[in-house]
């Protein structure tokens, strides 16, 4: 009897002590990937740069109606202006437009084009499902070697780390315009998308589609319609 309490104090032990490695490996990771990227990230009245290939506007919900959510919306606005103070030629909408029903993409495109941004200047990548996607994609369709990234803060530390990943030189502007509903969960995702996607920089998966080279230095028509 006295054998079997041991022994399930041993394995009680074990899986105790697994725990709480993982949970230090997480923190490690998270830590991490922040200290090595918050110099990078702007607000933006503090952006100063020249020569970035394009400005990357990261996805993110849509109404069903087709509207930008509030988190989107935020985005789209911070990218808009960036591109009007001539920080790049070019705005990437990055986004999930997995089926004809959910469309991030022209939405986000559609949103540029009636606030004045020429239609040309406005690419969109249809299968930016991830960040990883997203940022992968930039480099190997795209052709992208210095971005400027858009997003809400939380995020932009993932981002400028995947890019980091894919040789891309990128610094990363802060879209947070407002206090966003249920923020606290998404911070928590965010430490394990972290360090998903920081085994996700080792051992670099294809994307779900890739696809012939876009030239950004084009007309952004080109994606119109895609799939």
């Amino acid at each position: 009897m006295k054998s079997g309490k041991k022994k399930t104090t041993i394995v009680l032990k074990i899986l105790l002590g697994l725990f709480l490695a993982t949970v230090l490996f997480v923190l490690a990771v998270n830590i991490a990937v922040v200290v090595r990227t918050k110099d990078r990230v702007f607000r933006t009245d503090e952006v100063d740069l020249e020569g970035a290939d394009c400005i990357l506007v990261l996805g993110a919900g849509v109404r069903s109606d087709g509207t930008p959510s509030h988190m989107l919306e935020d985005r789209l606005l911070v990218g808009i202006d960036l591109y009007e103070r001539g920080l790049a030629p070019m705005l990437l909408m990055s986004g999930d437009h997995g089926t004809k029903e959910y469309d991030e993409v022209n939405a986000m495109k559609r949103f540029a084009v009636q606030r004045g941004v020429d239609a040309d200047d406005v690419f969109m990548d249809h299968a930016g499902f991830s960040t990883y996607e997203s940022i992968c994609r930039a480099k190997e369709i795209f052709g992208a070697k210095k971005i400027i990234i858009v997003s809400q803060e939380y995020h932009l530390y993932r981002a400028i780390h995947l890019a980091d990943v894919f040789g891309i030189d990128a610094i990363g502007v802060s879209a947070d315009l407002r206090t966003y509903v249920g923020q606290s969960a998404r911070d928590a995702r965010e430490i394990a998308a972290r360090t998903k996607d920081f085994f996700s920089g080792i051992v670099k998966p294809k994307p779900k589609y890739l696809g012939d080279p876009i030239d950004l230095t084009g007309s952004g028509s080109v994606t119109n319609d895609r799939n």
